[in-house]
């Protein structure tokens, strides 16, 4: 029926960002959205944040802190297509000497309004979709060690059309935090769960995801550097491209066949930040599977760049990120840090 297709096409445009090749086999395929202004802009996936911002645990529970201590963050997306999605966390430590954080996140993605057709074309109204994932996470460290645990229950709810589904799922994280050094060497592993209840009769894996990184401030520049490599469950993320096949003055075609080298880089993300324990802060990213998979052949399009600000006023940090897909295609990322 038309109106299936039409869902189809609403369930490709989440997958059209972060999951080109491997996106299609899993459903809450929003659950691996970017979570914070921050991640935006350093590249899309970052899992050594350790900071006062509580959305950064949304993707690494490990990174739960007292700085997080009643910090409430949010953020908004203007994503692609009319679909816009968004984040809200808030952390609260517990105990006499707050040796306990507990953090509380929502991220949701609504589809927008569609309208109905039946299989012959007639009109039967509006209709519309949307996801919603409910977490609490709590990190712990390692006695006598810079090693922290961490872990975010979720709850979620999905409604596409007439079509629902509720699920659950486990994020763990580990992060190594030297504070004298400033490094950080996160790991995380995400969306380990299954559906409660199936849209129809069949069971859909959920979207797992394996990211590590490395991130550290330089002794003498106030400049941090990240490193992240993505979707480490899967290793081969490199496809030949029909598009990108060559063909020569006597008919001869060179398929297109990506090298061991270029699927190294579809794993790669890096970031760079200016300033970042300052009041201003600027933030460069650069995602080298984004760019390859969204590139236009012969075209500069300067897919796969990202870039932001983050501005500190009193107890208020705003925060902005442009992410560009492609020629066709950009995000702009609004976030906002509160102390309370």
């Amino acid at each position: 029926m038309m109106r299936k297709y039409i869902l189809l096409l609403v369930l490709g445009v989440v997958n059209f960002h972060l999951h080109a090749q491997i996106g299609g086999k899993y459903t809450y395929q929003f659950l691996n959205l970017v979570s914070s202004t921050r991640q935006a802009a350093l590249g899309g996936k970052n899992v050594t944040g350790y900071d006062q911002d509580p959305t950064t645990a949304l993707y690494n529970p490990a990174s739960i802190n007292i700085s997080m201590d009643r910090t409430l963050g949010v953020n908004y997306v203007n994503y692609i297509a009319d679909v816009n999605y968004g984040s809200v966390a808030y952390a609260y430590a517990l105990g006499e000497n707050k040796e306990h954080v507990l953090q509380a996140g929502v991220t949701y993605i609504n589809y927008g309004t569609f309208d109905g057709f039946d299989e012959f074309g007639n009109a039967i109204g509006d209709f519309s979709g949307g996801e919603v994932a409910v977490s609490v996470g709590f990190a712990k460290n390692i006695p006598n060690s810079k090693f922290y645990v961490g872990a975010n229950v979720k709850v979620i709810s999905s409604k596409l059309e007439e079509y629902t589904s509720l699920g659950g799922a486990l994020d763990l994280g580990l992060l190594y935090h030297d504070a004298d050094k400033k490094l950080d060497i996160g790991l995380a592993i995400r969306n380990v769960g299954t559906q409660f209840t199936l849209y129809q009769d069949t069971r859909e894996e959920l979207p797992l995801e394996i990211d590590a990184g490395i991130s550290q401030t330089l002794k003498e520049v106030p400049i941090r550097w990240n490193l992240t490599f993505e979707n480490l469950q899967t290793w081969d993320l490199a496809f030949s491209n029909s598009a990108r096949n060559i063909t020569d003055l006597e008919g001869n075609v060179e398929q297109d066949d990506p090298s061991f080298f270029n699927n190294v880089l579809r794993h790669t993300v890096i970031g760079v930040e200016a300033f970042p324990e300052g009041g201003f802060t600027v933030r460069l990213g650069y995602n080298f599977r984004r760019s390859e998979e969204l590139r236009i052949v012969d075209q500069r399009s300067f897919a796969g760049l990202s870039g932001g600000i983050a501005i500190k006023l009193g107890k208020f940090r705003f925060s902005y990120t442009y992410a560009r897909y492609n020629a066709a295609a950009s995000s702009s990322f609004f976030g906002l840090n509160v102390n309370l």
